[in-house]
């Protein structure tokens, strides 16, 4: 395959061209890279190099100006703008710099294309004028149209100091250097008549280019070589041949020079694959796929190109790629906001923007807890972490951080204290840089690209430094985070790579001039190629025609031409799209996928591809019993079955597995709303802390009503004990505080309403711990039975024991019909389980004679007041209930408990995960 920058030289080698004397104008730099490379396979004998320069450099020398960044083009515009601003009317920068960026834009077009700035700006005024006084329906205008329609008038005077100050210091955008340089045409044509200038590669050219390509050729002083293919040339509807049948035709140069040049390479035998893919992940493994079938044939994968239409997909392609590959170019820069140093610079401004006092505690665990920073505390940072968890810290202040870890006193002050005023935020940062350094400098040939990331930081920072320093127009944190988003999303770190060697991997706008047998185009899908109808512009379509700049169409044509140019000379051409609907992007796949499917010249291969998704059949988790859980088992058993352990196995036999056997605690984690087993603790504490006085002795109502007296006070005293330090004087969390109250209230007056009914209630036990054994024949080891029940009391003379419970419970719930069943099923039957279990215990440890009652107070369902358990004899509404616990019951009972208490401890069952 040969090159279109190969047979450019050949042509020129012909014409019998001196290289070393040729000025060569590329529409890139990277493209002159591709030209010195074939210029060695060209060349017969040893040569000087030739100059080879972009466009945009070649413009600039002409031009005589500095190009500017687009950062610093804000702040010199600003100074225009707060000159011609009356002070009451000013922007501030922040809000000044969303607009300006649009007007630069703006200002930018209208140079490249030659427009006479007033017949722009004076027609945006007159329309808006039009718009909004003679069309609108009241007679005074309002203060904020006046302002309106006065910012359109302004943007004559605007630009024309813009423009002016720009010259005056020798620096410019792109736009005025283009202006700059058509100005400057004449006096360097006469100044260089000996030199000999070859454009090549060129499509699409703003009015500027044409002008100084133009007076070049006529001149003799270059030849231009076009790249465009018969095939779209001769469609006047095709957009790949728009701009190279525009120059043709109206170019004087070419009504008597040839034009070179159109060739025939679209029509020769390829092998076009299009595939459809979902997700942008999907299209990035894809890529992955198809370079290791490549590689078989082409193991180096030389002249083999991945193109990415949306250039997002850099990072999860080359994570696709294979591992073996040989040599790797990547054109496209790693962005510095996708480095791990932008998120820790961006948690910082978040905690800083707004000023406090308190710093919340994510922010603080997110900084501590940064890969950077994680390393700087050392053990530090996981104390600070554990102390927040522990003590419930919602809010804490830097001087209580610094006494969590007193040896990081110094990191703590540069993070989170004096952050106030812009000078000291960039010091801050550049000081927390050093730090970082001085810390991967110990081991430099493990952090290099640690290294490379700061240096790139450090940079950004200084040179946001420089630019406050000279402009002074950066007054708060807020407007220097935008500004500092702003210079991050512009900046990338380079590749390091073998530019003319093995695959390449590049945007778009990298492959113009370049050839290459083997193509992979990914994100082919409308609003990625072509981009669709953005504009970003004040000024409107119709006014963009009137002046002929470009709108949509013509971007689109550009697009057009570029990716039809990389199908001219390659041989085998792989397209890939997304299939997936996108809100932003439409899902759509792209009209050049139509346009080929519906072109004659090619037979097209399309499939749609799904990822190879393994079919995990979803088995449920066994665990067998060896010696060594058994040994655990006994161990638990010796120590006691709890309440909650057993109905933990009735609900699923692997959380007990988990819980007991591998001792798996869940985590403890900050509590920014009071959880409900937290207000419920509370809710126990209190009545614990209310009626363990009255143990022995009858209740009067006289007692209960000063209990009431106690309900803030004590509830408060078991918040802070239990909450530790969270705060439940504000939002949801004094609502439940509130809530807490009002449970333990309502429970003390069903207490009152059943004392005045002429009940008599006297306290035997509050929170009453018991640990019980139970004899079971079948097992040669002790196994005993531990729980605390929150009250036992004797009602009118009969015992009952009670389970609180701040969630709902219905009476339902703690009623059993087949005593079978109360081990089967964890959701109907717990309650009933638990305090049948209770019973049974205290009936064991000798505390209770039989019968009795036992049931559940449910703070939610309390005007159904103590739910008792019963034993039903038949299922429906007119079934008996039996309320008393007999020995029957508790014979009953124990016969189903020492069963499931034999499962756990039966080594032939395994824990066997159960169906959620």
């Amino acid at each position: 395959m040969t090159t279109f920058i190969f047979d450019v030289l050949k042509d020129l080698q012909k014409s019998n061209c001196n290289f070393s004397n040729l000025t060569f104008v590329m529409p890139s730099k990277r493209a002159g890279l591709f030209l010195k490379h074939q210029l060695s396979q060209v060349a017969n004998e040893t040569i000087f190099s030739p100059s080879i320069i972009s466009i945009e450099a070649f413009v600039e020398d002409l031009s005589e100006l500095r190009k500017i960044s687009n950062t610093e083009l804000l702040f010199e515009f600003y100074n225009t703008y707060i000159q011609l601003t009356k002070e009451s009317e000013k922007d501030t920068f922040e809000v000044f710099s969303k607009w300006a960026q649009v007007l630069i834009q703006d200002f930018n077009e209208i140079d490249r294309y030659l427009i006479h700035q007033d017949n722009i700006f004076n027609y945006l005024s007159a329309i808006k004028e039009i718009e909004y006084k003679h069309w609108s329906v009241e007679e005074e205008q309002s203060g904020l149209i006046k302002k309106y329609l006065a910012f359109w008038n302004k943007l004559g005077s605007y630009y024309s100091r813009f423009t002016d100050i720009l010259l005056s210091k020798k620096i410019g955008y792109q736009g005025l250097i283009y202006r700059e340089a058509v100005e400057n045409i004449e006096s360097y044509i006469q100044s260089n008549t000996d030199k000999q200038h070859i454009f090549l590669g060129f499509n699409a050219l703003n009015t500027a280019e044409e002008t100084i390509i133009q007076e070049l050729l006529q001149n003799d002083m270059a030849k231009i070589y076009w790249d465009i293919d018969q095939v779209f040339f001769d469609n006047p509807k095709h957009d790949a041949g728009l701009f190279a049948r525009q120059h043709k035709a109206n170019w004087l140069y070419f009504k008597k020079h040839p034009f070179n040049w159109i060739t025939n390479n679209y029509s020769n035998h390829k092998n076009i694959s299009v595939f459809g893919i979902p997700k942008n992940i999907g299209q990035a493994k894809y890529i992955g796929s198809l370079l290791n079938s490549l590689k078989d044939k082409n193991p180096s994968l030389q002249n083999t190109a991945v193109i990415l239409g949306d250039e997002n997909l850099l990072i999860p392609t080359l994570n696709s790629l294979p591992n073996d590959i040989e040599a790797l170019n990547i054109t496209m820069g790693f962005p510095l906001k996708s480095i791990p140093l932008a998120s820790l610079f961006e948690s910082l401004f978040h905690v800083h923007k707004t000023y406090s006092t308190l710093l919340y505690y994510r922010d603080v665990i997110n900084i501590v807890s940064h890969q950077f920073i994680s390393v700087l505390f050392q053990d530090n940072a996981s104390k600070i972490i554990e102390t927040i968890d522990n003590n419930n810290l919602i809010y804490l202040s830097p001087n209580r951080l610094r006494d969590m870890a007193p040896e990081a006193s110094e990191i703590i002050n540069l993070l989170f204290l004096n952050w106030n005023g812009v000078d000291r935020v960039l010091e801050n940062c550049l000081q927390l840089i050093l730090y970082i350094k001085t810390y991967l400098d110990r081991d430099k040939t493990s952090n290099l690209l640690s290294l490379e990331y700061l240096f790139r930081f450090n940079e950004l920072f200084n040179e946001l430094v420089r630019l406050n320093s000279k402009y002074n127009h950066i007054k708060d944190i807020t407007t220097l985070h935008s500004i500092y988003k702003e210079l991050l999303t512009s900046e990338t770190l380079d590749f390091q790579g073998e530019p003319l060697q093995g695959l390449q991997v590049m945007g778009m706008l990298e492959s113009r001039v370049l050839d290459f047998e083997t193509v992979i185009i990914s994100g082919v899908n409308e609003g990625i190629l072509p981009s669709g109808k953005n504009n970003n512009s004040f000024i409107p379509f119709d006014v963009k025609i009137e002046n002929t700049l470009p709108t949509y169409k013509e971007k689109d044509a550009v697009y057009t031409y570029h990716f039809y140019r990389l199908l001219q000379r390659a041989k085998n051409i792989y397209i890939i799209y997304n299939t997936e609907a996108d809100v932003l992007n439409g899902g759509e796949k792209s009209r050049f996928i139509t346009q080929l499917e519906l072109d004659p010249t090619h037979q097209i291969k399309h499939a749609i591809v799904a990822p190879q998704v393994p079919v995990i059949e979803a088995k449920l988790n066994i665990v067998e019993k060896n010696d060594s859980v058994l040994e655990i088992l006994k161990d638990v058993a010796e120590k006691g079955f709890s309440p909650s352990s057993l109905t933990n196995y009735i609900r699923n036999p692997i959380d007990f597995y988990y819980q007991k056997v591998l001792k798996i605690r869940e985590f403890d984690e900050v509590e920014e709303t009071v959880a409900a087993n937290t207000l419920g603790t509370v809710v126990h504490n209190t009545l614990e802390d209310f009626y363990k006085p009255l143990v022995g002795s009858f209740l009067t109502i006289n007692s209960i009503q000063n209990l009431k007296k106690l309900i803030s006070e004590t509830v408060m005293l078991h918040f802070a004990d239990v909450y530790k330090e969270g705060d439940i004087k504000t939002g949801k969390n004094l609502i439940i505080f509130e809530i807490a109250k009002r449970y333990v209230s309502n429970f003390l007056d069903l207490e009152i309403q059943d004392l005045r009914a002429g009940n008599q209630i006297k306290i035997m036990a509050i929170e009453k711990k018991s640990t019980v054994q139970v004899d079971i024949d079948q097992l040669d080891f002790p196994v005993r039975l531990t729980g605390m029940v929150d009250r036992i009391d004797e009602r009118n003379g009969l015992i009952r024991i009670i389970d609180y419970k701040t969630g709902k419970v219905e009476q339902t719930e703690v009623e059993v019909v087949n005593w079978e069943d109360i081990t089967l099923d964890y959701k109907k039957y717990s309650k009933s389980f638990q305090v049948l279990l209770y019973a049974y215990m205290m009936q064991l440890s000798g505390s209770i004679k039989l019968p009795i009652e036992a049931g559940i107070i449910s703070f939610k369902n309390l005007n159904n007041g103590f739910l008792k358990f019963a034993k039903k004899d038949r299922i429906g509404p007119h079934a008996k209930k039996d309320t008393l616990i007999t020995q029957e019951t508790i014979n009953n009972f124990s016969t189903e408990l020492k069963q499931l208490i034999l499962e756990i401890c039966n080594n032939e069952i395994p824990f066997t995960e159960k169906e959620v």
